[in-house]
């Protein structure tokens, strides 16, 4: 009884803090795409402290806002399909599970993490050792993971052999787009070496311009989308995108097994 009793509290708590803040910011400057919220503008994010970065609704970030964008209006999911989603984000999580024509499989090294209350259950995967079968998928969904990868080519290896052939993927990453090739060096170890190499504690590499190139070397066919500069800078601030990141629309060729 008291766990149920402390945990009403804190459920409580959070809905006071939203309930604030969407008083606070109320308004009709910024909107976000994915759940249609509106406010005078987005919430300050993370020790970077990000400005106009997150919905003080949903809790999406620049990057979710983009990918949703991005999936409405090139109509990617426009009938029945298999998705495989890692690190599953939960303003996609709770936007996948209540398609129906969607069969969801979302996954992660670590899924007790997730406290989702969501029917569909987050399924332990390891995405160098994915355990389904060759062209099992239609779409995949690999939103900011591969940073955190020692082997990232075999990685993309096993994305690409569960993927059907003629499906698609989105898989984005951090880049330096000044770096011309990705850095990486597995020498670092500590939290404290990563975080002052790559930006954070627990990414292995940088990736530069090279990236695309990485993602065609295990047989995608990669458009690099500069999808973000297709709307004006009103807005790009409306939205709340990050100005700096494309999409990485990758397709397995019709012809591949």
């Amino acid at each position: 009884m008291m766990g149920l009793t402390k945990f009403s509290l804190k459920e409580k708590h959070r809905e006071y803090r939203k309930w604030r803040k969407e008083k606070l910011f109320k308004g009709d400057v910024v909107h976000c795409t994915i759940c249609n919220s509106n406010y005078r503008e987005f919430g300050i994010f993370g020790n970077t402290k990000r400005n106009n970065a997150q919905c003080h609704n949903c809790g999406s970030l620049e990057r979710h806002r983009l990918v949703w964008k991005y999936i409405q209006d090139k109509e990617l999911i426009n009938e029945p399909m298999r998705l495989l989603h890692f690190a599953p984000e939960k303003v996609f999580y709770n936007l996948f599970s209540d398609v129906p024509e969607i069969e969801y499989f979302p996954c992660d090294l670590f899924p007790h993490v997730y406290n989702y209350k969501g029917k569909t259950k987050i399924m332990e995967v390891d995405i160098t050792k994915i355990p389904f079968d060759d062209s099992s998928f239609d779409f995949i969904l690999c939103n900011h993971v591969l940073e955190h990868i020692p082997n990232d080519q075999l990685a993309m290896s096993e994305l690409f052999r569960v993927m059907r052939p003629g499906g698609f993927g989105i898989f984005q990453v951090p880049i330096d787009y000044n770096r011309e090739a990705t850095y990486e060096d597995f020498s670092i170890t500590t939290e404290k070496g990563r975080l002052k190499a790559f930006g954070r504690r627990d990414h292995v590499r940088w990736y530069g311009k090279d990236y695309k190139d990485r993602l065609a070397n295990v047989g995608f066919e990669v458009k690099e989308d500069d999808f973000v500069n297709t709307f004006s800078k009103e807005e790009q601030f409306k939205y709340g995108f990050d100005t700096s990141e494309k999409i990485y629309h990758c397709r397995k060729p019709y012809n591949r097994k």
